[in-house]
């Protein structure tokens, strides 16, 4: 039996799940360390993303050492990791990790990247093989299930990535772990979704002192 398809993301009260760009990215692959929009932009994805970056389980999955806290925001990550069989990127996604991930990235199954760049099955330590699908989100989305087996499969991001799945009707749960704090401008998780089309019914809240996980069923209207 085929296991569920979902996303999964920490998103800020203003609705954003990364700061704005600004010119980060390109920093990132030039390898400017000193840049400002750099600087800018790590500073806000830290606040963002601080909840899980101090947990035990990112802290190893992630190799930065041994520690880090225990309890219901580790169980959740560790069960998002453990429910996953493969995964879908976008190209931008992809390009901003393959800078920055370990050579053991943090995926260990399958990870199908969406892109019309021709290349060759990435390998690396871990179990981790980066696919790149060069014929749509419905292809990629079939060899992540054959891949998955009966596990599920992740939506790993971007925005722009989440919200082709949502408006084609591929997504069946989302989780959000809702962070306070408040960007203003960024990287919203819902811009361009087809209201007409999409709505949400939540089927759980849990919060911790850090965030409020989250759990929406996805329906097609």
């Amino acid at each position: 039996m085929a296991g569920k398809v979902f996303f999964s993301v920490t998103m800020s009260l203003d609705g954003c799940i990364a700061p704005r760009d600004g010119g980060a990215t390109e920093a990132m692959l030039q390898g400017w360390n000193e840049s400002d929009a750099l600087k800018r932009w790590m500073d806000q994805w830290s606040e963002l993303q601080g909840w899980a970056l101090a947990q035990r389980f990112m802290r190893e999955n992630l190799h930065f050492g041994e520690g880090g806290e225990t309890g219901p925001d580790d169980d959740f990550l560790r069960a998002v990791f453990d429910r996953t069989g493969a995964t879908v990127l976008g190209k931008r996604m992809f390009d901003a990790g393959e800078h920055s991930w370990p050579e053991d990235p943090p995926f260990h199954s399958q990870v199908y990247v969406l892109t019309h760049e021709v290349r060759e099955p990435w390998k690396r330590l871990g179990g981790t093989t980066f696919h790149f699908v060069n014929d749509g989100i419905e292809s990629a989305l079939a060899q992540a299930r054959e891949a998955a087996g009966d596990r599920d499969v992740r939506i790993g991001g971007g925005a722009e990535t989440i919200v082709q799945f949502l408006n084609a009707g591929l997504v069946d749960e989302a989780l959000i772990a809702l962070r306070p704090v408040l960007f203003g401008d960024g990287v919203r998780l819902f811009d361009g979704v087809d209201t007409s089309r999409v709505a949400l019914d939540i089927e759980s809240s849990t919060a911790s002192p850090s965030v409020t996980h989250l759990k929406y069923r996805v329906r097609r209207r």
